[in-house]
């Protein structure tokens, strides 16, 4: 592993044995979009080669990567697994569970299993934040790397790090988990951290951009972090627009309509402007069914409509 997205992890698989659970999901995400432009310019061997890659890590990723109720973080350099409910600590980490289904790769079924299990022990409501990863780091022998000298809940060590509860937020919406995934979004939404006297005073950040990590641990449970300097914004933007709103373009050529939303949102209306052109956007709910309509007009039966490509 040897420190991937969580840096911190630095010495998980210094040694070049050390596997990353997260890393494969996010290596077959990157080679889904990657083969496409292979086969669009030629490179039928380069594309062919990718397609089965993705196919035997996939199926690795599955065989090897669950661990019962969820699906593991990764492997130290000797075979101890991390992220597993063997593990006292960092039990279930929550961007091996995300990108689970961000990727793609796992089966709807193990999916929501995966996530029901990092709603139940990583949502917190108390102190108002979707931690990283639980138990934090703190007693054990094992040595992980840098992480271990953040105090326990702060930061990447158990606390909130919004890039990854942003993902969360993503993962639930892109199953169509509409009610889940606002749920999520306002437990991690920094207006909701300042809606009283008390609170301000716990959160102690501005409440009007996201903090990069809330701590979660003792008394600090609550407190914001660094702010102003965070990629999850970004991310949790993604979240709402694509990924609850359901509003994506496909190859510069489609507009893709996939709401996943809450049962008591009667719907939206959006104004998406491509390409000099504007696309009115009405989502309403009939009858317990949602209708989608483009300028008036109703998608295929994929979500799909055809933009004006100039």
């Amino acid at each position: 592993l040897g420190g991937d997205w969580n840096d911190g992890m630095n010495r998980v698989g210094e040694g070049g044995q050390g596997e990353s659970i997260w890393l494969g999901w996010f290596l077959a995400a990157t080679l889904d979009a990657f083969v496409p432009l292979a086969q669009a310019r030629g490179d039928t061997d380069r594309a062919n080669s990718w397609l089965a890659h993705r196919a035997a890590l996939g199926e690795a990723l599955e065989r090897d990567g669950c661990d019962g109720a969820w699906f593991r973080r990764g492997y130290y350099d000797d075979g101890t697994p991390l992220g597993s409910a063997s593990s006292e600590e960092c039990r279930i980490d929550s961007i091996a569970q995300s990108w689970a289904v961000i990727s793609g790769v796992a089966s709807p079924e193990r999916g929501h299993m995966a996530m029901d299990s990092a709603l139940a022990h990583l949502a917190d409501p108390q102190a108002q934040i979707l931690r990283l990863f639980t138990p934090p780091f703190e007693h054990t022998a094992m040595q992980p790397g840098y992480i271990k000298g953040y105090p326990p809940g702060v930061r990447e060590n158990g606390g909130q790090y919004t890039h990854a509860a942003a993902w969360m937020v993503y993962a639930l919406g892109r199953m169509g988990r509409g009610d889940d995934a606002v749920r999520m979004l306002n437990l991690i939404n920094p207006i909701n951290h300042a809606l009283t006297r008390e609170a301000a005073d716990l959160y102690r950040v501005e409440p009007y951009v996201v903090a990069a990590d809330v701590y979660g641990a003792g008394d600090k449970a609550g407190r914001g972090g660094w702010t102003w300097y965070t990629g999850s914004a970004g991310w949790v933007y993604r979240a709402i627009v694509e990924s609850i709103l359901g509003i994506t373009v496909e190859g510069g050529t489609h507009l893709k309509l996939a709401p996943a939303l809450p049962l008591d949102w009667p719907g939206y209306s959006a104004t998406l402007r491509h390409n000099d052109r504007t696309y009115q956007i009405k989502v309403t709910r009939e009858q317990g069914v949602l209708r989608l309509t483009v300028n008036g007009n109703a998608p295929d039966q994929e979500g799909r409509f055809p933009l004006d490509v100039p």
